[in-house]
């Protein structure tokens, strides 16, 4: 089985000194991540913001982070792209400890929602709205009561749900996302 993706571009956008449109670059993302060794999913960070609206600079920087980190900043955005390899004994043997521990690899321990009464041992939440696109493959949303396979081009609009991501197709599955920092309302436990 070929697991070998296609490269992809980031191409970002400025300004040069006469206020005109240019290239500032154009290659793969800088930060691509594997997580939880052979048969995790691989992060590609693309870019985020740190604030709402977004201060748009003329030069922007690339995005200073010390490695992966699961939410997007207070007040900004995230978008990555994740290759999800099909789904293995190894992940459906993970017991809350070893979800716990690949969530804090992403930067995010307290995201993990997994226990024994848990729908999929990878279940986590976040407080924020995420777009997730299906750009290849197909992959299936595990919330707590319901699952719905999604491929692609379909979009799913995620609002702070607990959730997991199980790749049963037998191909790697490519999505992007775009989160957006939130707040839960009261009304959400």
């Amino acid at each position: 089985m070929d697991q070998q993706q296609k490269t992809f571009r980031r191409i970002v956008t400025g300004h040069d000194a006469d206020g005109k449109a240019i290239i500032i670059s154009d290659a793969p993302p800088v930060h691509t991540q594997l997580v939880g060794g052979v048969g995790g999913p691989t992060f590609f960070e693309v870019w985020h913001t740190l604030e709402t609206p977004a201060l748009i600079r003329a030069q922007p920087n690339e995005p200073d982070e010390p490695g992966l980190v699961l939410p997007p900043p207070k007040s900004g955005t995230r978008i990555r792209v994740i290759e999800f390899p099909p789904e293995g004994e190894e992940i459906r043997k993970l017991t809350s400890a070893d979800a716990v521990a690949k969530f804090r690899s992403m930067g995010d321990a307290k995201a993990s929602t997994s226990d024994e009464a848990a729908p999929h041992p990878l279940m986590h939440r976040t407080k924020t709205v995420d777009y997730g696109i299906v750009l290849e493959g197909e992959i299936t949303l595990v919330l707590d009561r319901a699952e719905t396979t999604i491929q692609a081009g379909d979009i799913v609009i995620q609002n702070g749900t607990n959730h997991a991501w199980a790749n049963r197709s037998g191909k790697i599955c490519r999505m992007i996302f775009m989160l957006i920092d939130g707040q839960f309302t009261n009304e959400i436990i």
